[in-house]
């Protein structure tokens, strides 16, 4: 094999990945000793319960939003013109 700058040697993924072993993250063994003794129970499927408040309409945030652009644009017309006097 050729002899690999410390660039290439650093970020060789090939050889990172034809490794025999990966050790589990600390995370995958701590639940694996957790659960050796006491698994987990099965949980039903529950769907997300249901917002506190309704959401806004897509058409209400539009509004919202073409607003405060037709403010900003009123505003910074009526500072430019205030500056030219």
């Amino acid at each position: 094999m050729p002899e690999l700058d410390d660039f290439d040697r650093e970020f060789d993924h090939r050889w990172a990945r034809a490794a025999e072993h990966k050790e589990p993250s600390a995370r995958a063994r701590m639940l694996a000793a957790r659960w050796k003794d006491n698994p987990p129970e099965p949980v039903p499927f529950r769907a997300d319960p249901d917002p506190v408040r309704p959401r806004r309409s897509s058409w209400s945030s539009t509004a919202i939003v073409f607003t405060c652009v037709v403010a900003v644009i009123v505003l910074l017309g009526w500072v430019q013109l205030r500056s030219s006097y």
